[in-house]
């Protein structure tokens, strides 16, 4: 199995900065309470000397992208912008699957969208691309959708798409269950101080995952040059 970006959205996107990090021997009924509790100061502190968080270069960037895909930005936010609103209003996030609260919370620190896929549920290789219009995508309510030709999705070789619209919108398809053992984590950004701050954000997920699990994740930062990941 592989992870990659298409040429054609390397090409539209050339300043896109993904990190991506594997990992196996999960389980939920591990604590991340303080990792989760370091990442909300974060967030709190960001948000109190940066104002609405719409106003964030990470948010800003996205809001950019979104428009050129033809999206309202104010319609259709970017997962951290989501997170980044719900954590401002209600000063914490709903507690599920301890890897979806660490993932959650990694992502309000560095205000960068995070993925996360079991890879149980993925066939063959996960590609972020444009949509063609045949492919399926599953609600967390179980429906099926057929995104729209151009439309950002990340799909697999059964032309499942795992997420829609970009970061805007996963899919309940391949969503972390209490069983899920392995999975793969994307992070993207397309800000100017990118290429650090998704090094060290996929850094700080490794170590928390190392921590809290005992486990050996394998992660990268990809480029144009460099743009797969091999499981």
């Amino acid at each position: 199995m592989h992870f990659a970006h298409s040429p054609a959205l390397w090409r539209d996107f050339p300043q896109l900065v993904p990190g991506v990090l594997h990992t196996k021997g999960l389980a939920a009924d591990v604590s991340v309470e303080e990792t989760v509790r370091r990442c909300y100061a974060r967030a709190g502190a960001r948000l109190a000397d940066g104002g609405p968080e719409s106003g964030l270069p990470q948010i800003q960037a996205w809001r950019r992208a979104f428009a050129a895909m033809g999206l309202k930005p104010t319609r259709y936010r970017c997962a951290a912008e989501a997170l980044l609103r719900r954590f401002r209003k209600e000063g914490s996030l709903p507690r599920v699957h301890p890897v979806i609260e660490l993932c959650n919370a990694v992502s309000l620190a560095y205000a960068i969208p995070v993925g996360v896929f079991d890879v149980a549920r993925i066939n063959g290789g996960l590609t972020v691309r444009y949509a063609e219009g045949d492919e399926r995508y599953e609600t967390f309510a179980g429906a099926e959708e057929h995104p729209a030709p151009g439309e950002v999705i990340f799909a697999d070789d059964a032309r499942r798409a795992h997420a829609r619209r970009w970061t805007n919108r996963q899919s309940g398809r391949s969503a972390v269950r209490e069983e899920t053992g392995e999975v793969l984590v994307v992070a993207e950004a397309l800000h100017g101080t990118a290429p650090a701050e998704v090094a060290e954000l996929v850094g700080t997920l490794g170590e928390a995952l190392r921590t809290h699990w005992g486990a050996a994740p394998r992660s990268a930062v990809l480029t144009a040059a460099a743009p797969r990941f091999e499981l």
